[in-house]
């Protein structure tokens, strides 16, 4: 899947994503919960990515990740993306 074909409340089965940003971690729910947010692209575009939990330390700027069983959903105009809860984030290159 790439990032041109993401829709609102969709489901995407794998996408490869290089993160060119990386913001600041913060911790949200009553400090409970870690999340920060990423942008990340491949030659359709540009999306928002959200890493929650241990997601958060795993990926820096500059990896390539792959995100199986993720949503998207669109969000004060923009296009984000994360793994969620059921899906996976591995950092395929450093």
């Amino acid at each position: 899947m790439k990032v041109s074909e993401l829709q609102d409340r969709g489901k995407v089965d794998e996408i490869t994503l290089k993160i060119i940003e990386k913001t600041e971690p913060k911790e949200v729910r009553g400090g409970s919960l870690r999340m920060c947010n990423c942008v990340g692209e491949d030659d359709s575009g540009k999306v928002g990515v959200t890493l929650w939990a241990e997601d958060v330390d795993k990926v820096n700027e500059g990896d390539t990740i792959k995100i199986t069983n993720g949503w998207s959903s669109e969000y004060q105009g923009n296009m984000q993306l994360s793994a969620g809860k059921f899906g996976q984030l591995e950092v395929v290159k450093e």
